[in-house]
């Protein structure tokens, strides 16, 4: 069995359980990101990037280092994954043309959208790690699973 999968069915529980009735997008994720980045050793940065505007990604709620303020659908990995409304896994963000620099020490990357019911992207969640291919199809099945339950919470506010 994957190693990952006790902590993070853990990480889900905790996650329900104190979301559970909230409604506040900020809330929620601030509780997701904090959960998910004291949970899992190899994330490094840990956060949202919520849509803002046409095409446009602010820093949401996050842990880690200084992320970057603003992405626009055009660039990096995160605009890519909000562009195409799918996950995204990088395993060695040095060999990605598209990737942007937030951390020099950052090697690899997941980034979930975070699609509301009438399939408009709301954010996506960007974990980044210090180790390369840190990410698989455990973290893509759980990170997906944790923002889909999230997206339908907000959708019935």
């Amino acid at each position: 069995m994957d190693q990952k999968i006790p902590t993070y069915e853990q990480i889900v529980a905790n996650i329900d359980a104190l979301v559970h009735a909230q409604t506040d997008p900020v809330a929620i994720m601030s509780t997701v990101v904090c959960e998910l980045h004291h949970g899992i050793s190899y994330f490094h940065w840990t956060g949202f990037y919520r849509v803002t505007g046409p095409e446009c990604l602010h820093v949401g709620p996050y842990q880690g280092g200084h992320g970057c303020l603003y992405i626009p659908f055009s660039k990096g990995i995160c605009g890519e994954a909000a562009r195409k409304k799918s996950t995204i896994i990088i395993g060695n963000v040095n060999l990605h043309s598209n990737h942007i620099a937030c951390s020099s020490s950052t090697l690899s990357e997941i980034v979930v959208p975070l699609i509301d019911q009438q399939n408009n992207l709301l954010a996506v969640l960007d974990v980044d790690s210090d180790l390369a291919d840190a990410f698989d199809e455990t973290d893509k099945h759980y990170l997906e699973q944790i923002c889909s339950t999230i997206s339908q919470q907000l959708s019935h506010k």
